[in-house]
């Protein structure tokens, strides 16, 4: 099967997904969105209300400042892979649980293996948590690791890791929209 194959057949998976109490509360999965054969993933905690609305990632406030950072370093989404390390909405926009985690982490597995980025970019603490024990590292709070990379290695190679706030920290703290914009820098170094 090809990679386009294999990832629309996840995606169909999870739209289907039921192995967590967030499936039957759900209006709709977000899978993810963007190129399967992108060099960066995004890798976000959970949608928040118009992500499960509308079915796609980073699609309200945040998702703007994601789009915004993209552009100031020549890219557009159509060229990186944006998701969450858990694809249905946890209620009221609280942090996904340790269970729902568990239940969702072998979709984003699956995803990485699938795309085989150069660079992931994990945006906010849970997923920071997730992708550096799943290779091997230990977790440090965001403040102290945004910006920071890792060369992690796997089946299909070796890739970058580069932890970053997420874009809805720095609507709700201003000052770390800078702080996004210099890890944005970074990014766009690690391409060329």
């Amino acid at each position: 099967m090809s990679r386009e194959e294999l990832m629309v057949a996840l995606e169909e998976r999870i739209q289907n997904c039921q192995k967590c109490p967030l499936g039957r509360l759900r209006t709709n999965a977000v899978p993810g969105a963007g190129s399967y054969t992108a060099k960066i993933m995004f890798v976000g905690e959970a949608p928040g209300y118009w992500e499960d609305q509308k079915g796609l990632p980073f699609v309200g406030r945040a998702g703007r400042l994601l789009d915004e950072l993209l552009k100031e370093i020549g890219l557009e989404r159509r060229d990186v892979y944006i998701t969450n390390i858990v694809k249905c909405r946890p209620p009221n926009n609280r942090d996904p649980t340790d269970d729902e985690i568990k239940a969702c982490a072998p979709y984003l597995d699956r995803q990485i293996d699938i795309i085989r980025p150069r660079v992931i970019v994990p945006l906010g603490r849970h997923s920071m948590a997730y992708i550096l024990r799943k290779f091997g590292f230990e977790p440090a709070p965001i403040s102290k690791i945004h910006g920071k990379t890792l060369e992690a290695r796997t089946l299909f190679g070796k890739f970058v890791i580069m932890p970053s706030y997420h874009p809805a920290a720095a609507l709700y703290k201003p000052p770390l929209r800078e702080e996004l914009r210099k890890d944005f820098q970074k990014l766009k170094a690690l391409l060329e």
